[in-house]
């Protein structure tokens, strides 16, 4: 279809204003990791939501939440000092092809990068390990930060301990093309300041200006529709194609604008 950029730019200041409030998160997946008041409990449940946001968002948010009850209601504790025998009682979670050899690996895969890196955010930062946890004043500085070369980084590191080999499929990686939809969806989560009471804005050292698209079924056919998006295939070329165009609008947070696509796309 496409739309001339002015009534583009309005179209999508519009549809963001309608669709980033509160009430968004009635119905999604983010009001897992929102219930939290505390930074690592929320950051820690929200990346294992995100790890299972593929299929209805109610079945999502359903098996999420049973995750919270498997976990005592305390994520970052259950998985931080969780006995042996502890995690095998969660082993019986399953989430489509999602299952309990995978839950493991996570559980195991988070508390190593806890220990070793000193959090989540750090774990997508190429820096000195013992960085974050030595020096209190740079680790809420922002860095450069590249999407692609970050999540893949944080992919090598997550499995840096023993693993199935079915279980690396349930983390992306742009460098061989995916769109990693799931990642850039929790980063956004993450790093997104709370403005509209959506995203968590936790993170600060990667800017909202390096987030890259979340694409899914709803944001690539409206981006495609308003002529935002030309590339078929949902890849991670598709990712920086919309994001590239998404940048025109609002340079310091495109991401933002994920929201609106969605939002519109599930309307019809």
């Amino acid at each position: 279809m496409g739309v001339n950029r002015k009534r583009l730019a309005q179209l999508l200041e519009e549809a963001y204003a309608h669709h980033a409030h509160p009430g968004f998160l009635d119905a999604d997946p983010l009001r897992i990791p929102r219930a939290f008041p505390d930074r690592r409990d929320a950051e820690l449940i929200g990346f294992l939501t995100a790890t299972i946001a593929w299929g209805q968002r109610k079945t999502i948010i359903t098996n999420a939440e049973r995750l919270v009850t498997l976990f005592d209601e305390r994520p970052h504790a259950f998985v931080m000092h969780a006995s042996e025998d502890e995690i095998t009682t969660v082993e019986r979670f399953v989430h489509r092809t999602f299952n309990g050899t995978d839950l493991r690996h996570f559980i195991l895969a988070l508390r190593h990068l806890y220990t070793t890196y000193g959090g989540l955010e750090e774990a997508f930062l190429a820096e000195d390990p013992q960085a974050g946890k030595q020096d209190t004043t740079k680790s809420s500085a922002p860095v450069k930060w590249h999407a692609a070369s970050g999540i893949h980084l944080f992919k090598q590191r997550f499995f840096a301990i023993p693993h199935e080999a079915r279980t690396r499929k349930h983390v992306a990686d742009p460098g061989k093309g995916s769109n990693a939809k799931r990642i850039n969806m929790y980063l956004r989560w993450m790093v997104r300041p709370n403005d509209r009471g959506v995203d968590l804005g936790l993170w600060k050292r990667i800017t909202p200006a390096d987030l890259m698209v979340p694409l899914d079924v709803h944001t690539g056919r409206v981006a495609r529709e308003l002529g935002l998006l030309t590339r078929k295939q949902d890849d991670w070329q598709a990712v920086e194609e919309l994001t590239a165009a998404l940048r025109r609008f609002d340079p310091v947070d495109p991401v933002r604008f994920d929201i609106a696509l969605f939002g519109m796309g599930v309307e019809g």
